[in-house]
């Protein structure tokens, strides 16, 4: 009934998206999904990965039935398209033979499954296609916030980010000091940070199919709740970004006719009182909070249970994601505190629904939900203060931010089982 109820909400906000997506003469996240079954898809990485996440719930033998079935559809499909001349010049020429391995998954669920192998089967098959769904409504969200929302925040945070020293200047002259090589590692890992979640996931959910049941909680609940609803931040605060607001734009999104002034990465921008500042209907307020930082936090916390090569990946993907979303110009310092706090409160609130609520987790998801508003509002009504006073200013955000950290490890730790102590032999008494 719960995974029922959960897949008619959700059937219910795409379909809303859609619509709304519609009345901005948008293409919905439905109609994009859709139109992959044929059309190259615009991240074949994505596809594959959500294939992998669905496999966790069967059989080896099945698993390379499913891998040889999707493998050979992209060949005959990359065939068809070399002889009618159809060359691809968006997105990859591969990833639709896994779209259409689930959706074949779906067919046999529904007619050759019963019972709890049904569900099973659907719950797996649900579950990479939410990853997949995930970013498509991402990426409706983010045209519609450039098409809402006629002005732009960035002198606000661009003023407060005095109080931690401006990191995006500093940490952009340093990925330009780097080079091309640096640059596209530090890409490649912002771009593919789903493929990460799945890596993870795939770790956390490897027992599922021998079990025949899914974990209480695990990192794909945490990856789409922020996707899900750190977009209804973007309306609310929308920013674009140091890179389009005082820099020279990017990825030919002509945003450099709208910036402010050419100020990225070699000079902070001036300390002056800040005003809502009117932008493009192209780019996207996707800067506050860091949802990259979100879900980069969430793959760390999560790795943290595997074994030490996952481990150091998750540590690596945290602290590339960190430097990438500073040194490609694409939010502010104080977008990643919030980022942090934000998914930090949404991984609590997952956990304590999993395991049941108790004044730990309540107290503890209050105190992040506080925090993350506090942040917000100084951001907007006083980053004057802020980046006049940036030793008192500066040390408070860290410690707001340190606080929520501190918070989820102490409250974490009293939830883990206990493991209980080796009994040891009573003395026996002994023969003289």
């Amino acid at each position: 009934m719960l995974y029922a109820a959960a897949g008619v909400v959700a059937l219910g906000f795409f379909v809303a998206l859609e619509i709304t997506a519609r009345r901005y003469g948008l293409p919905g996240p439905m109609t994009n999904q859709a139109q992959e079954i044929v059309f190259a898809p615009k991240s074949g990485f994505l596809l594959y990965a959500g294939m992998g996440l669905m496999m966790v719930v069967l059989t080896w033998r099945e698993r390379f039935i499913a891998a040889g079935a999707a493998i050979g559809i992209d060949l005959v499909i990359f065939l068809v398209r070399w002889v009618a001349d159809a060359k691809v010049t968006e997105g990859h020429p591969f990833g639709n033979g896994a779209l259409w391995a689930m959706l074949g998954c779906v067919v046999i669920a529904l007619t050759r499954r019963t019972g709890r192998e049904r569900a099973l089967l659907l719950k797996g098959v649900g579950l990479g296609l939410l990853l997949v769904a995930g970013r498509k409504t991402g990426d409706t969200w983010l045209l519609i916030t450039a098409k809402s929302r006629p002005t732009v925040l960035d002198p606000y945070l661009a003023t407060a980010d005095h109080a931690l020293g401006n990191p995006s200047w500093l940490a952009g002259r340093i990925v330009d000091a780097m080079g091309p090589i640096g640059a596209h590692v530090l890409d490649y890992v912002y771009i593919q940070l789903p493929v990460a979640a799945v890596i993870v996931s795939v770790y956390q959910l490897r027992n599922v199919a021998v079990e025949r049941r899914f974990p209480g909680h695990h990192l794909v609940r945490t990856f789409l709740a922020i996707g899900l609803l750190g977009p209804a931040i973007y309306m609310i605060f929308p920013v674009v970004g140091p890179i389009f607001a005082y820099g020279a734009g990017a990825f030919g999104t002509g945003g450099e006719h709208w910036a402010l002034a050419n100020l990225w990465p070699h000079t902070p921008p001036p300390i002056s009182v800040p005003h809502p500042m009117p932008f493009d209907e192209i780019t996207p307020r996707n800067c506050m909070p860091s949802l990259h930082t979100a879900w980069a936090t969430a793959i760390f916390i999560h790795s943290r249970q595997g074994p030490r090569l996952l481990r150091f990946a998750g540590t690596f993907w945290l602290i590339a994601t960190l430097g990438a979303t500073l040194g490609f110009g694409y939010h502010y310092g104080v977008d990643l505190i919030a980022g942090v706090v934000f998914a930090l409160t949404i991984e609590t609130a997952l956990r304590a629904l999993a395991r049941g609520w108790d004044r730990s987790g309540i107290q503890l998801v209050a105190h992040g939900t506080a925090v993350f508003a506090a942040l917000l509002v100084s951001y907007r009504y006083l980053p004057m203060e802020m980046a006049r006073h940036p030793w008192l200013f500066g040390p408070l955000l860290l410690l707001a931010m340190g606080s929520v950290i501190h918070g989820y490890v102490r409250t974490t730790r009293l939830w883990e089982p206990k493991t209980a102590p080796a009994l040891q032999p009573e003395p026996q008494p002994e023969l003289v």
